[in-house]
């Protein structure tokens, strides 16, 4: 099973579409591993993709905000106090543990970024419609 980007996830935006297509990818990876079952150590690869998310979101969410800020979008403080959250979410991810249990970090991870995909970009992200 993977995380696939369809029609009800547009918002219109072209640039806003692409970066979101790239977190997509990133659950993708992130499901990958996780029913790999060919790799035994898993924590290099876990903490690639948990840094690899922090550092793409500071991108994504900053031009994100850019736009809402050039169109006067209404809910555009609130959106913003909702991408605080998420980084917040993922600068507490506890490396150390991740080495404990694998597993369950990477279900973890995977479970907050689709709650996100579905939650945020759909309903959130969408209302920024063209």
């Amino acid at each position: 099973m993977h995380y696939e980007f369809t029609d009800d996830y547009l918002t219109g935006i072209e640039f806003i579409d692409q970066e979101h297509k790239k977190l997509f990818d990133i659950a993708n990876e992130a499901y990958d591993l996780l029913t790999n079952n060919f790799i035994n150590d898993k924590y290099d690869r876990i903490l690639n993709l948990v840094v690899e998310l922090r550092e793409y979101t500071i991108i994504h969410f900053a031009d994100e905000e850019k736009y809402m800020e050039s169109i006067q979008y209404l809910h555009r403080f609130s959106h913003k106090i909702e991408h605080m959250k998420f980084v917040e979410k993922l600068n507490s991810i506890n490396l150390e543990k991740i080495d404990a249990n694998q597993k369950d970090s990477i279900i973890d991870l995977l479970g907050f970024l689709v709650e996100w995909l579905q939650n945020h970009i759909k309903k959130k992200d969408c209302r920024l419609r063209k």
